[in-house]
């Protein structure tokens, strides 16, 4: 409860709120909405936790903070108003007139139609953005794999320099190929913006060395934690300064791509951006995070760590989706029910493996 309190605190809220705004249906739009943003968002924690623990206890804060605001905000409402009032040529205040109007999907020039129109490029930007994230996790090399007959031939294809960038681009051009005709090119740039965004980012992160290390932030290292580090091995190599804001930033963009596929399913269920607020931002984005900051306090990524790999796999499965719903319309369950699977079964596995572990070093203490 110390972790998921707030959570359930603010879950209740938004109900109250869903009830009072609409009755008993909207109450159960927002508790769905709810449950699909959780859903699809367990490969989001894992990576948020992952990012999430090389930083410092006052940029960790930030990130449950003004993070928090960014995600409700900036991607769940801010950013398909912006994507509206693009589409439509319409000014921030015509947007928000027309959101406010609950027009239906299939209702040509509402808000949802609009947003639906513009789901090609949106899908475009995120596939290839997370697509390049699960590529770039798995053509590195490492000492531990889980699905080894997979991921051990992706480490050797990932040696060919560019190799990412490569696979991703033909990707690209495949799904639009199969987008309807006019708006092929639109896919394209929306695309490779989103592989330009994750190098950018990717590359100030290592311009940084967010990636723990200990090279170019070393100067960076907070100096109380250094302190605490002296008596205790903690607070080592906790990043703050301009590595934690670059390391901050990364967690931010990586966060919002996790968004797409949440914020456009939403109005397949409800148009009314009051309701999607609510379920997706309020309630759906706090879990995330709370169960983001679970990870981080208990260790659960160290203790189970095939769990980084079930993650990846959700997000390249996840990417791919995305890019296929350029052409073709897939059901948000799918989406949420293969990430809960991944990351099932690599928690499953990681049991297993510490058993195994376990039984082994016993044996070993019993022969020596």
């Amino acid at each position: 409860m110390k972790t998921f309190g707030w959570s359930f605190a603010i879950t209740a809220v938004a109900l109250v709120v869903a009830f009072l705004y609409g009755g008993i249906e909207a109450l159960i739009l927002c508790a769905i909405l709810g449950v699909l943003e959780i859903s699809l968002s367990f490969d989001n924690a894992v990576v948020n936790a992952r990012i999430l623990e090389k930083m410092s206890a006052f940029w960790q804060k930030m990130f449950l903070t003004v993070g928090i605001l960014i995600a409700v905000v900036g991607m769940r409402v801010a950013f398909p108003l912006l994507i509206v009032g693009v589409t439509a040529n319409l000014n921030p205040v015509q947007a928000i007139q027309l959101a406010l109007e609950k027009g239906d999907i299939h209702t040509e020039g509402s808000y949802a139609y609009l947003l639906h129109e513009a789901h090609p490029q949106i899908a475009a930007f995120g596939g290839v953005f997370l697509l390049m994230l699960f590529l770039d996790f798995m053509f590195e090399e490492r000492d531990i794999h889980w699905l080894k007959w997979l991921e051990k031939p992706l480490a050797f294809i990932g040696r060919l320099h560019g190799a990412a960038m490569v696979i991703a681009l033909l990707i690209l051009v495949a799904s639009a190929a199969m987008v309807r005709p006019g708006k092929e090119i639109d896919v394209l740039i929306a695309g490779i913006l989103g592989m330009v965004t994750y190098m950018l980012v990717n590359g100030l992160g290592d311009l940084f060395d967010v990636d723990g290390d200990g090279d170019s932030d070393a100067d960076y290292i907070d100096a109380e934690a250094a302190k605490i580090a002296k008596k205790s091995n903690k607070g080592v190599g906790k990043a703050v300064g301009k590595a934690a804001f670059m390391l901050f930033l990364y967690l931010e963009v990586i966060d919002a791509s996790f968004s797409f596929d949440g914020v456009i399913g939403a109005f397949a269920i409800t148009s009314d951006p009051i309701i999607i607020a609510l379920g997706l931002g309020l309630i759906g984005a706090i879990f995330v995070r709370s169960l983001t900051v679970f990870l981080v306090r208990e260790g659960t990524l160290d203790d189970f760590e095939y769990l980084d790999h079930g993650a990846h796999w959700a997000i390249g499965a996840l990417s791919i989706i995305l890019l296929l719903t350029i052409s073709i319309e897939v059901n948000e369950v799918i989406t949420g029910i293969i990430g809960v699977v991944f990351i099932g079964a690599a928690f499953l596995s990681s049991i297993v493996r510490n058993k195994r572990a376990a039984a082994e070093l016993k044996v070993g203490q019993l022969t020596s």
